[in-house]
């Protein structure tokens, strides 16, 4: 696959889960609002790849510090190589969804998330 970015695909848990989502991946430490398990249809919890809760409180989605989020973040990853190894390893039985619930739709953990594996799928072979 060319773009390795497109075996991730990223959504807001709170939308439908749909059967072309694959295995639907929450990657967030904290459990969505108002969300009961039944409903959001998330076959994973990952907590441990969602950014540290010192990170997250930092950040607060102010888009004037989203360059140094995404630096934070993938320095958190790299020291914390077992989830992400979980992650990899999702992708290789198909199609993975990453959910999030942030308000925010563009400039998420998710995101970040899902460029970092796909760089470590082009540096080896998944």
């Amino acid at each position: 696959m060319n773009d390795k970015r497109s075996v991730v695909r990223i959504k807001r848990v709170y939308e439908t889960p749909e059967q072309a989502d694959g295995h639907r991946i929450l990657v967030d430490r904290l459990w969505p609002r108002g969300l009961s398990k039944q409903k959001a249809k998330v076959d994973v919890w990952i907590k441990e790849i969602a950014p540290s809760t010192e990170l997250r409180r930092w950040y607060g989605h102010d888009p004037n510090k989203w360059a140094e989020f995404k630096n934070r973040y993938i320095a958190e990853l790299k020291a914390n190589p077992d989830p992400v190894e979980t992650v990899l390893s999702e992708i290789r039985e198909g199609i993975v969804t990453f959910l999030y619930s942030a308000k925010e739709t563009r400039m998420n953990n998710a995101f970040v998330l899902r460029d970092y594996i796909a760089s470590i799928m082009d540096d080896k072979a998944v």
